[in-house]
C-alpha cells in the first residue's frame, strides 16, 4: 500500500482503516462498547518465528502502514540481548516500538492495575477503552495467556475489531499459520487478557499502536546478508529446545555461539577470553568476511559430555580426544579440559573457509596448526612451538620429510592419509618461519589473490623467500627448525 506520511497520527491512522461495510465510524464515546462492527481491514498477517509473538504483531502493524519492518527487524530494534535465546517480554517490546519511531503511553498506561475485589467491571473499562481505540483506528497489541489451560504461557495477539453482533473480539493471532482475523467470544478474551502476577491485583497488558514518525531499520548495501542478534536468538532457541546435555549456559560471541557446560562464569570467561580474543585478532591479520552462517562451538568441561555430545553430532564416536569442527554441522565440539589450543585451531578453520573457500589442506592445517600455542604480541596473533615439533625433528633426522613442492602440491585426500603427523607438522613449522621472517600475512594475501594461476601456493612461496633453489631453502629450514625448542 502507499505511504501517506513519515508522521502517522489519529487522523492520518484513519485513512488506513477500512470499516466493514453497514459500521459507522465515531459517533459512541468511550463509555460504551460499539453497537455495530468495527473492523481494521487490510492488516497482512504474519506467521511468528518461536517466541516472536510480540514482534510479529509490530511487523503486521508496521506493514499495514507500508514500512518493510521484519519481526527481526522489531527483535532487533529492542536491543534485546541474544544470548538470553528468548523473544520480547513487554518491557523489550516497548523497547522496540520506541526504537522504531511509535508513539508509546507510559508504563501506567501500559501495565494497568485490576483489583480482584472489582474484576467484572474494571475489566470490562479496560476492554471499553481498547473499543474505543479501534473506532479511531488504532489497534492494539495484548499480552494474555495464550488459552486456559494451567501454565498456559504468555502470548501476544493483535486486536483489530470487535463484534456486537454475535459479542466477539477479533485479532491476528501471529502463532497460528491461519491466524487472520480470526475470533474470540469477549468473555474468554477477558478471561486471558489478565495476567495473575499476585493475588489482589492482576495486571493487563495494552500497546496501543498510534502511529508516530517511523523510522524503518537500514537495510545492509548490495543485498549481502548480514546475521542479526534475532538470527542468534532464533539459532539458541532451536538449541534450547532440544537441549543435549542438562545445566548449559549460551553466549554469542559472533559468528559463533558458544554453549559450554561448566559453570555460566567460566563458560563466559571462555567466551570472552579465548573466542572473542582469537576472532578478534585472527580477523584483524587474515580474515575479512564472517561465515553466513551460525557457527556453534561446544564447550565441554569432561571427556564424557564431550563424547556424548560428539555422538549426538556426528552419530559416531569422537575420533580425536581433543576436539573437531564439523562444517556439514555447522559446529565445533571441544573438550575443553585439554586446553584451548584445539578450540582456536578450529576457529581458524571456520573463519578461513568464506574467506579462502579453495585452501589446499596443508595451509589450511599449517595455519590452524600454528596457533595451538599462541599469544598475542605487538598487538597480534603469534603462534609459539608446540608439541608438533617433536614429531618433525624426528622426520628430519630419518630424512621421511617431503620436498616443500610435494608439501603443497597433496590432495587433500593426500594430506590427510598414512603419514599426516609428518605433514601436520611440516605445514605449522613452514608457516611458524614465515611469521618468524615477517612474511606470513604477506604470503597469505598473495596467495589466496594469485589462487587461480597457483592453486598449491608453491609458487608464491618460492617468490614469498625469493628462494633459487628450494631444495637448499629446505636444508637450510631443517637446520633452523632443528634449533627450536619446546618445553611443555
Amino acid at each position: 500500500m502507499v505511504k501517506w506520511a513519515q508522521t502517522i497520527g489519529f487522523a492520518t491512522a484513519i485513512v488506513f482503516w477500512s470499516v466493514v461495510p453497514g459500521s459507522v465510524p465515531g459517533g459512541e464515546t468511550g463509555g460504551s462498547l460499539p453497537s455495530q462492527l468495527v473492523c481494521i481491514k487490510g492488516v497482512p498477517h504474519i506467521r511468528q518465528k518461536p517466541d516472536f509473538c510480540g514482534e510479529a504483531c509490530v511487523a503486521m502493524w508496521a506493514q499495514k502502514l507500508g514500512y518493510k519492518i521484519t519481526q527481526d527487524d522489531v527483535f532487533n530494534a529492542s536491543k534485546l540481548n541474544p544470548s538470553l535465546g528468548r523473544g520480547c517480554y513487554a518491557p523489550n517490546l516497548k523497547n522496540a516500538l520506541l526504537a522504531l519511531g511509535f508513539k508509546v503511553d507510559s508504563d501506567r498506561d501500559i501495565w494497568k492495575p485490576v483489583r480482584t475485589v472489582r474484576t467484572d467491571a474494571e475489566m470490562k473499562a479496560r476492554f471499553k477503552d481498547l473499543c474505543a481505540d479501534l473506532r479511531k483506528g488504532i489497534p492494539s497489541i495484548v499480552c494474555t495467556r495464550y488459552d486456559e489451560k494451567p501454565k498456559s504461557p504468555e502470548h501476544f495477539r493483535l486486536i483489530l475489531g470487535y463484534d456486537p453482533g454475535s459479542d466477539e473480539v477479533i485479532y491476528h493471532d501471529p502463532a497460528e499459520e491461519k491466524g487472520a482475523y480470526m475470533r474470540m467470544k469477549q468473555s474468554d478474551f477477558l478471561k486471558l487478557w489478565p495476567l495473575k502476577y499476585r493475588t489482589k491485583e492482576w495486571t493487563v497488558i495494552r500497546f496501543r499502536l498510534r502511529g508516530g514518525k517511523i523510522k524503518p531499520p537500514n537495510l545492509p548495501r548490495g543485498g549481502e546478508k548480514t546475521l542479526t542478534s534475532a538470527d542468534y536468538a532464533q539459532h539458541i532457541l532451536k538449541l534450547k529446545r532440544q537441549p543435549l546435555l542438562e545445566n548449559l549456559t549460551y553466549v554469542v560471541e559472533r559468528p559463533f555461539v558458544v554453549v559450554g557446560n561448566e559453570s555460566p562464569s567460566a563458560v563466559r570467561r571462555r567466551a570472552a577470553k579465548t573466542v572473542r580474543w582469537a576472532v578478534r585478532l585472527l580477523k584483524k591479520d587474515f580474515f575479512a568476511k564472517d561465515p553466513d552462517h551460525i557457527i556453534t562451538i561446544w564447550l565441554l568441561g569432561d571427556k564424557s559430555s564431550y563424547a556424548a555430545v560428539a555422538k549426538a553430532v556426528t552419530h559416531s564416536p569422537p575420533k580425536t580426544p581433543f576436539g573437531f569442527f564439523s562444517s556439514s554441522q555447522q559446529c565445533m565440539v571441544m573438550n575443553i579440559d585439554t586446553g584451548g589450543g584445539t578450540l582456536v585451531h578450529e576457529i581458524v578453520h571456520a573463519l578461513l573457509a568464506p574467506n579462502f573457500p579453495k585452501c589446499p589442506a596443508w595451509f589450511n592445517e599449517g595455519l590452524a596448526s600454528l596457533y595451538e600455542q599462541c599469544d598475542k604480541k605487538d598487538g597480534r596473533i603469534v603462534g609459539y612451538t608446540n608439541w608438533r615439533l617433536a614429531g618433525l625433528k624426528k622426520a628430519i633426522r630419518t630424512g621421511t620429510v617431503p620436498s616443500f613442492k610435494k608439501l603443497t602440491s597433496t590432495t587433500t585426500h593426500q594430506f590427510y592419509g598414512a603419514g599426516s603427523g609428518v605433514r601436520y607438522a611440516q605445514a605449522r613449522y613452514l608457516c611458524y618461519y614465515l611469521q618468524e621472517k615477517g612474511l606470513l600475512r604477506a604470503f597469505y594475501k598473495q596467495f589466496h589473490a594469485n589462487y587461480e594461476q597457483d592453486p598449491t601456493g608453491y609458487k608464491t612461496l618460492v617468490e614469498i623467500l625469493h628462494a633459487r633453489d628450494m631444495d637448499q631453502f629446505k636444508k637450510e629450514w631443517e637446520k633452523y627448525c632443528m634449533k627450536l625448542r619446546f618445553s611443555g
